[in-house]
């Protein structure tokens, strides 16, 4: 993946300018893409921080970075000049996102059809679909076939800093998502007493949480990976890759577990899981206590404290998942070394 001039190909220009887990879930669309513009220059316009990610898809040959607060829209691209061939919308459904692409004088626009913006054709966006299948459905109204299943990424080729370890992430970019610390050191704890190796994640500036987590749960000296900076990405689909689980809430450390097939268990709370949670699959464990609301959103995703529908799911539920999960899974293979420290040794940082 390149970040220098554009080529002399057509070039199709994508934009999902969001965070890890969005661009997991276009990774069907971004497949559908590759394979309908084999001629074009694909560009995906998203956070310079994800060029990592972004380059493990293995489906995007330049990278265009572009970002705004929260799921803003960003303001301008640094399109390097001349008319993009095809540009798509995968950003979300709006003027904001289609002028944004209309400026740059796309031969063609694929995106939702917005009564603010009626001389765009496109299918009625709906509010209540789950976020793989939103994007291949814009795909195939353009007669561009999608498959919503095509969700896997390559495993990295980068070995594992925990192999067989259990992922526990603790952290989430809202406080509506996230499961109250001392629940997740409970987990850890008991995880740790049963003989598993445990490792707790963090994003950048979630070093605080994820030390809090690993000294509650009394996990060895270098069980936290990441938290001053986010982890590179390759070392983080590496862990990923080789956990015997991850326990996590709806963040994007989940997507990436489902991109590579990782056991899961995902703790919803206050969207419901059939809008961003892993496909029906025997690996993934979903957690879910929506009460007699039966709207897919019954909660504030931004919020400043934990959902209620959260805070339903018991220390004891999730170690339970995990407890089916591990008995049923065979151990990972994959991204080890023979000679790596035992279970209790310090996972480097």
């Amino acid at each position: 993946m390149s970040r220098g001039p554009r080529t002399a190909r057509p070039s199709a220009l994508v934009l999902r300018a969001l965070g890890l887990g969005d661009l997991l879930t276009a990774v069907p669309a971004l497949k559908a893409l590759r394979r309908h513009l084999p001629g074009h220059e694909l560009v995906l316009a998203a956070p310079g921080r994800l060029a990592g990610a972004v380059a493990a898809t293995g489906l995007v040959d330049r990278l265009l970075p572009a970002e705004a607060p929260g799921r803003a829209v960003p303001v301008a691209l640094a399109w390097p000049g001349g008319r993009p061939d095809l540009a798509v919308d995968l950003h979300g459904n709006g003027p904001p996102s289609h002028l944004l692409l209309q400026r740059l004088r796309p031969r063609r626009l694929l995106a939702y059809a917005h009564p603010g913006r009626p001389g765009i054709p496109g299918p009625v966006w709906r509010e209540d679909e789950h976020e793989r299948e939103r994007w291949c459905r814009l795909l195939a109204w353009y007669g561009i076939p999608a498959d919503p299943a095509d969700l896997s990424i390559p495993a990295p080729a980068t070995l594992s800093p925990a192999p067989g370890a259990v992922v526990v992430h603790p952290g989430a970019d809202a406080a509506a998502r996230c499961w109250p610390r001392e629940r997740f050191a409970a987990v850890a704890r008991e995880l740790r007493a049963a003989g598993h190796r445990v490792v707790v994640t963090a994003g950048a500036g979630e070093d605080a949480l994820a030390g809090q987590v690993a000294e509650r749960a009394g996990l060895p000296r270098g069980s936290v990976l990441g938290g001053t900076a986010d982890v590179p990405f390759d070392r983080l689909a590496a862990l990923v890759a080789g956990a015997r689980c991850v326990v996590v809430g709806d963040t994007g450390l989940a997507h990436l577990a489902t991109a590579l097939g990782t056991p899961s268990v995902v703790l919803f709370g206050p969207v419901a899981p059939r809008l961003w949670g892993p496909p029906p699959d025997p690996r993934h464990r979903v957690l879910w206590h929506p009460g007699t609301d039966p709207s897919t959103r019954p909660g504030d995703a931004h919020g400043r404290t934990p959902d209620e529908r959260l805070l339903r799911i018991t220390v004891e539920e999730v170690l339970t998942a995990v407890r089916d999960l591990v008995g049923t899974m065979p151990r990972p293979v994959g991204h080890t070394r023979a000679d790596h420290p035992p279970a209790d040794a310090p996972a480097p940082r």
